[in-house]
């Protein structure tokens, strides 16, 4: 089944992507979620013609992304933590927390577009972290687990 998506969506597509998925999935979820459409030969045209219309938009919303994404390499996050015996952590580090520090450095990224590997970090020291800002940019940034000081 093709449809064209309404709205992003998690591991499988961005807006006004075409996809092909299960039937069920579309006809149950999607669908009545409003977060696609069926892909018709006039949905398709339809599309077409506002891709066409937005691709000068487009470039300008990644160039913007693209500055905030050189903001976010130079940056050098370090985030707190409780600490137990050794190096594991009392709770987690999820992308919350990488979403605040980042916020308090200077720059908001919603945490929704922040994933890291594995999902929770219980551990000290270094990570990685894939920011999305854009469909066609996608940062890795790196950021340090530190021992909270007592």
């Amino acid at each position: 089944m093709e449809l064209i998506l309404k709205q992003d969506v998690q591991d499988l597509g961005f807006k006004d992507d075409i996809v092909t998925v299960k039937p069920g999935y579309g006809r149950n979820f999607l669908i009545p979620q409003g977060l696609a459409t069926l892909a018709t030969p006039s949905a398709k045209k339809v599309l077409a013609e506002n891709l066409r219309q937005r691709a000068h938009r487009e470039q300008q919303l990644i160039d913007d992304a693209q500055k905030i994404a050189d903001t976010l390499k130079a940056m050098e996050i370090k985030i707190p933590a409780k600490v137990g015996a050794g190096d594991k952590l009392f709770g987690s580090v999820t992308n919350i927390d990488l979403a605040d520090a980042i916020s308090k450095a200077g720059e908001s990224i919603e945490k929704k577009f922040i994933s890291i590997q594995g999902g929770s970090i219980k551990r000290t020291g270094p990570y990685n972290a894939k920011i999305r800002l854009h469909r066609e940019v996608i940062v890795e940034f790196p950021f340090e687990v530190i021992p909270e000081a007592k």
